[in-house]
């Protein structure tokens, strides 16, 4: 009988089951409200909004300090608030930067900041030592000289990696594109801007953003109201400082008709396209949901996105093709884009405003809609697993004006939007004819871009979003240019003003047979010093080492016939003919010495601005690299180097600055060398240079 029961109990569900028709889907269950606690908030005497977010799972407790001010300009000193956000950890009135950073260590503490807020994290038996060390940076950060000065040379480094970095250009040009000069957003650091920033600058700025009024204390996880109460009053109680700054910026720069921007990136085999417009919304308007849901589905929704699925699924023009809204209080913008072949530049830019067009002219699908929320309310859930959001939706009803259920009725808000909503804000708040369109590239791309811009009119930007000053005509010729360098490297020789100078010149660096230089490379990206050796021995031997922490990251050797290189995870490689060929071009102790009978192809392309200098421009190519060599207007000294290797589909974009020149066995060399390759900024000193001495060659030969 037991075995008939359990054969019964096994078939029933099984009739019934098939009798269900699967045809019909079932309906979903109506989005439920969410229960989420009410964070409490209470208001200082001094002005800060506390907002605490209770959960004593685990004894950790954070302390977040956002200020209240909105962003200024900043004109002639654009960057301020970057360069000071970066140097309020930099230490105080009462601990240097190494002792601040020993005692949050010491507790096991997370004490950081930037240019509006100051955030703090540890163990709840540890709350008042890290009250105590954020406090201090929060009143008494004193901006040491020597700090200033270092992460000032950073930021140099930074602007210079800059015009190596097609994103970053293309980020700045479509900031300038949708955001006037007179808005916080359309403002871009320069160097010149840079070099305009200063200690007192820094300290104006924090004093006058950083104060309790209008600010808000996000306090997150083991700890009370009481305790919370009490703590906020012993830690920051006697805060004091001036009314934060209150600005309506208005909206961004709306175009009539689309407009190109152009910004050259030479050798480039890729071109990063944005296509951008401002948007009139703030996150506190109802559409602002609607706008993210049809965002997902133009271009955040991963690979079912339309831009995913129309230029990398079915054109095969890029790997990824991406859309964003940035949605502020201060100002708005839509972009799409990506990186794309050269030759299909044009293509791509084409698709885009298609999509544009389409999500406009109508309806989205349902299986799209459906997709897009059940992306967002995923998302959504997962995020209530972290304490710390749970203080951030209150943080948000707070500064965004928000209803006080907004977050408790999202996923029914989110399921109530329907194809209607998004057609109308995709009508309302998007273009297909008045977009920003920017293109960082090569110039070769320049002649199909004209179709795409109401009147015809191509703008050129640079690197930094301002209007591209052309080169000037030069009023040397390339000859006359490396004479000149000359003449700077070798003064005591060159002060005769012999006829005879060049053979003097040429008597004299035949006397000089080696050289090895030293030097010792840091980084930001990099925890620990790199050291570079390189060698010259006439005629025609090079080598090269990089080394740190004991290991060789990469060596290189060549006698003018042979060579070989190696690279830490690549392995050891011969040198091709090619390379072999393009390395002795560049032979000699002065390499520019030599370019006439070594066959180095150059011409002089004009005047142009390196890094705050005029600066005469030589446009080399050795068969292998095209190379732009930047000679001082008024020293002649060479002030940098721009080398760019094409391989394939990739490019190689390596920027040299030299600084700092002095003499050594009669020539001018720099002693300060800074290298960025767009990923990485290094700045070298040199320790030694030695000329004329034995070199051992078997370091570089491994």
């Amino acid at each position: 009988m037991k075995k008939y029961i359990i054969a019964l109990g096994l078939f029933v569900p099984t009739l019934l089951f098939g009798q269900i028709d699967r045809s019909i889907r079932p309906e979903a269950a109506p989005a439920p409200t969410i229960n989420i606690k009410d964070s409490e908030v209470f208001k200082t005497d001094n002005g800060i909004t506390v907002i605490l977010s209770e959960n004593h799972k685990i004894p950790r407790v954070s302390f977040n300090l956002v200020v209240g001010s909105d962003p200024v300009l900043e004109k002639e000193k654009t960057g301020l608030s970057d360069i000071a956000g970066t140097l309020i950890m930099s230490g105080t009135s009462n601990r240097t930067k190494d002792v601040l950073d020993n005692e949050i260590d010491n507790i096991g503490a997370t004490l950081s900041a930037d240019n509006n807020s100051i955030y703090m994290s540890s163990l709840t038996k540890h709350m008042d030592k890290g009250l105590t060390l954020m406090s201090d940076v929060l009143m008494n950060a004193n901006f040491p000289e020597s700090e200033v000065d270092r992460i000032i040379k950073q930021n140099e480094s930074n602007l210079t990696s800059t015009k190596s970095d097609a994103g970053s250009m293309a980020q700045n040009a479509t900031a300038a594109a949708n955001f006037p000069k007179g808005h916080p957003y359309g403002e871009i650091m320069t160097f010149e801007t840079l070099a305009n920033i200063d200690r007192s600058s820094i300290v104006d700025y924090y004093k006058t953003t950083f104060s309790p009024k209008g600010s808000y204390l996000v306090v997150v996880g083991d700890i009370t109201l009481e305790e919370t109460k009490k703590m906020v009053e012993k830690y920051f109680g006697s805060w004091t400082g001036p009314q934060p700054n209150q600005t309506d910026w208005g909206t961004g720069k709306f175009n009539s008709g689309n407009r190109v921007i152009f910004v050259e990136k030479p050798g480039a085999v890729q071109s990063v396209i944005y296509v951008s417009f401002p948007m009139n919304i703030t996150p506190s308007h109802p559409d602002y949901l609607k706008l993210k849901v049809l965002n997902n589905i133009m271009g955040a929704g991963g690979f079912a996105s339309r831009l995913m699925q129309n230029l990398r699924e079915d054109k095969a023009y890029t790997y990824g093709c991406y859309s964003s809204i940035n949605v502020t209080e201060d100002g708005s913008w839509f972009s799409a884009g990506g990186n794309f072949r050269n030759e299909v530049t044009d293509s791509a830019i084409t698709q885009i405003l298609f999509e544009l067009e389409q999500i406009v002219d109508d309806y989205v699908t349902d299986k799209e809609l459906s997709l897009a929320k059940s992306s967002m309310a995923g998302s959504f859930g997962r995020s209530l697993e972290r304490p710390s959001t749970i203080a951030r939706f209150a943080l948000s009803i707070i500064r965004n004006d928000l209803p006080k259920d907004y977050y408790q009725t999202y996923l029914q808000q989110l399921e109530g939007v329907t194809k209607q909503d998004l057609l109308e804000v995709a009508q309302k708040y998007w273009t297909a004819s008045n977009c920003n369109i920017v293109v960082v590239g090569n110039e070769e791309v320049v002649p199909d871009l004209g179709k795409f811009d109401a009147d015809g009119k191509i703008e050129r930007l640079d690197a930094f979003g301002n209007p591209k000053v052309e080169k000037i005509p030069s009023d040397l010729t390339a000859d006359e240019v490396l004479n000149n360098y000359l003449s700077a490297v070798l003064p005591n020789i060159s002060a005769s003003k012999s006829k005879k100078l060049a053979k003097k010149r040429k008597k004299f660096l035949s006397g000089i047979e080696s050289m090895e230089v030293v030097i010792e490379m840091t980084s930001a990206q990099i925890p620990f010093p790199i050291t570079t050796k390189s060698i010259w021995m006439a005629p025609n031997i090079r080598g090269q080492l990089m080394e740190g922490q004991g290991m060789t990251f990469s060596s290189s050797y060549s006698d003018g016939k042979t060579g070989q290189q190696q690279a830490m995870g690549v392995g050891k490689s011969e040198m091709t003919p090619e390379e072999i060929a393009a390395s002795n071009k560049s032979m000699g102790i002065i390499p520019e010495f030599n370019y006439t009978s070594t066959g180095m192809e150059y011409e002089v392309i004009g005047i142009e601005n390196f890094n705050g200098r005029d600066c005469y421009v030589l446009k080399l190519n050795d068969g292998k690299t095209v190379s732009f060599e930047y000679f001082d207007k008024e020293t002649f000294l060479k002030a940098g180097t721009v080398s760019i290797e094409t391989e394939g589909e990739e490019t190689q974009e390596v920027t040299s600055t030299y600084e700092d020149y002095v003499l050594v066995n009669e020539i001018m060399f720099p002693s300060t060398i800074k290298v960025s390759t767009g990923e990485a900024n290094l700045e070298g000193k040199v320790v030694s240079r030695t000329i004329n001495a034995e070199i051992d060659l078997a370091p570089y030969k491994k």
